[in-house]
């Protein structure tokens, strides 16, 4: 088996509201390995999209540990979680997060701006990345001239803009239809397989459960189950059967 990329151990999270203490995670015990596309399933409210937060160091636990690549997240400062996250962690948005006064190519490179790389060298790898994802000939358009899976296929090169090891897609295909996300599940497993990325998506989408290699399924805080492989073609077998 591959090291463990991310590995969270007891992880719980609480939030404090009013008078109540909200437990949105109650004790996470989960490893992810090098390569791996791993899907985050469950309904709203289950702590998904926290323990998605935790893994991507966007909020730290309140109890337990979080390790990515064998780093303790709670030992690092505010400018090293910084450069993590510019570094290692590629970022996929259900609402894309572009910058709308931006072309897409300037969306693409901005987070090289803070890696320092230098102008010219940014826009041969902004274009680079906008030809992997379909986008060659579309770099000068801004978003309010690109359709949705347009839009999310420069968020996709721009989550791979300074060679993440792990991209963490947030409902990636939420405010798309069924084709464009489709294309854009198939557009994220081929970067997951061809680039050796390791991919984490929090989702409700079924249509990943044929690219997930394990789904692990959040309930009420706690991982519920994980499925592997063999579990998920029948599944999937299932669901094309509908």
């Amino acid at each position: 088996m591959a090291d463990a990329v991310v590995k969270t151990e007891k992880v719980v999270k609480e939030y404090q509201m009013g008078a109540n203490v909200l437990r949105a995670l109650d004790g996470i015990d989960l490893e992810i390995y090098a390569g791996e596309y791993i899907s985050l399933m469950g309904p709203s409210g289950s702590g998904k999209s926290t323990l998605f937060n935790m893994i991507g160091a966007l909020d730290l636990p309140t109890e337990g540990k979080v390790y990515i690549d064998n780093q303790d997240m709670s030992q690092l400062s505010q400018s090293q979680i910084a450069w993590f996250r510019c570094h290692k962690v590629g970022y996929i948005f259900q609402s894309y997060n572009l910058l709308h006064v931006m072309t897409a190519l300037e969306n693409v490179t901005l987070p090289m701006i803070f890696a320092g790389l230098s102008s010219r060298d940014r826009n041969k790898k902004g274009a680079e990345l906008l030809e992997l994802v379909g986008l060659g000939d579309r770099i000068h358009h801004r978003p309010d001239e690109l359709s949705g899976g347009q839009r999310q296929r420069v968020a996709i090169a721009r989550a791979l803009a300074n060679g993440p090891s792990l991209i963490l897609a947030d409902e990636p295909t939420a405010n798309l239809d069924t084709v464009t996300g489709r294309e854009i599940i198939d557009l994220i497993k081929s970067l997951n397989v061809q680039q050796g990325v390791t991919v984490i998506s929090a989702t409700h989408d079924l249509k990943m459960l044929d690219v997930s290699d394990r789904i692990v399924d959040i309930r009420d805080g706690l991982v519920e189950r994980i499925r592997g492989r063999e579990e998920i073609e029948i599944q999937v077998g299932e669901v094309g059967g509908h």
